[in-house]
């Protein structure tokens, strides 16, 4: 059995802040939904794995029973309050670190006050496509904006721990693998800035590829989010950047998740995270995380909840990781392939070791070290 203190200080190394508003029903189901329509006629966001997980994990957090009616849930989460109910949820969750991408929209808490409310630790990671959005609203000229945005990513890379890019699902692969060169982000800048109103969003993919470029050379980690896109369509920039001394770090790719795992074998700075789809798919996540275990080496392997809006999913990611991770690698002690040492500090590893160690956020060397096996 994989104990508790293999996965007792997970890093949460991407999520999104929680709302600071009380949500109604339709309000709060939108949240567990995440898509664009509303859900089947006379059904709700709850019949999904996520709601499920939800009613699994959290209602004994706010003094509920395991698996409560949503409304009676819903009723207690009005009872306490929205602040009293997120910081039960961030500490009942287990997570002793969160990095935080504030590049989302919306009423939502920034990484101090998750920190205070979940008694963690908080670090920030930037949106860069946001970076670039705000220094556009405040430059008059193309040679400004161009300048001002190289100034802002480097002074961004002083306080953040990571830059988080869309790039991997909205801008073509192939515009993806080389910087561009001057004149043509001279020529891509005058036509965007020409083009946008103030908060437009930054969809051109000369000038992402420009920022991402730029990123790089910070140094920094570069959360790429893929959705559901196939990663391997960023396997071209992922070989240009190589033995550049900045960590890509792939975000999403389910249901292509075999493919991210396969890039972190082949590239030494490519990393995946396991994020949300644990989440979304419930209890059969042990045989996801089986799956990517197939391919991808230990070291290359980060948690996340992935969260946003609602702290009860970084809940339903920290629950859903422990066990799907306790299932799979307690099921290989039990049969014999591997020793219970080796075990605990994979699940070490991927809880935390490996995130410590690319964010910069703590010496990591006890997850290094090879386990003794005694038969």
């Amino acid at each position: 059995m994989i104990d508790a203190a293999s996965v007792a200080n997970l890093v949460d190394q991407h999520c999104h802040g929680v709302l600071r508003t009380e949500l109604g029903i339709g309000a709060f189901e939108a949240c567990l939904g995440r898509t664009a329509g509303p859900p089947a006629p006379g059904t709700t966001f709850f019949d999904t794995q996520t709601g499920f997980a939800v009613r699994r994990w959290c209602p004994p957090l706010l003094d509920l029973e395991p698996h409560c009616p949503p409304a009676r849930y819903l009723a207690r989460r009005r009872e306490l309050g929205v602040l009293e109910a997120a910081r039960r949820l961030l500490r009942g969750s287990g997570i002793a670190t969160y990095l935080v991408d504030t590049g989302l929209p919306g009423d939502l808490t920034g990484p101090s006050e998750i920190a205070a409310a979940g008694t963690a630790e908080a670090r920030e990671i930037i949106r860069l496509e946001l970076l670039a959005e705000q220094v556009a609203d405040t430059s008059g000229t193309v040679e400004s904006f161009l300048a001002n945005l190289a100034e802002a990513v480097h002074g961004a890379a002083a306080d953040a721990v990571a830059f988080t890019s869309v790039a991997g699902v909205k801008t073509p692969p192939a515009d993806s693998s080389d910087p561009p060169g001057p004149g043509e982000v001279r020529g891509a800048a005058g036509r965007w800035l020409a083009g946008r109103a103030v908060g437009d969003r930054l969809d051109d993919p000369v000038l992402v590829r420009h920022l991402l470029w730029i990123a790089v050379a910070s140094g920094l980690p570069l959360q790429l989010h893929v959705g559901v896109a196939d990663p391997l369509n960023l396997a071209s920039f992922a070989e240009a950047t190589a033995g550049l001394g900045t960590d890509l770090v792939l975000l999403g790719g389910y249901p292509h998740h075999r493919h991210a795992a396969h890039l972190t074998s082949v590239f030494p700075h490519v990393y995946a995270d396991l994020g949300p789809a644990l989440t979304h798919t419930g209890t059969r996540a042990a045989a996801l995380l089986a799956e990517i275990l197939e391919l991808a080496p230990f070291g290359k392997l980060l948690f996340s909840s992935g969260a946003r809006g609602l702290p009860e999913l970084h809940v339903v990611g920290a629950r859903s990781f422990r066990e799907a991770l306790g299932r799979v690698l307690g099921g290989w002690v039990a049969e014999g392939a591997w020793c219970l040492q080796d075990a605990r500090r994979v699940a070490a590893m991927i809880a935390e070791g490996n995130a410590r160690r690319v964010y910069g956020l703590a010496p990591a060397d006890r997850f290094r070290a090879p386990a003794v096996c005694r038969g």
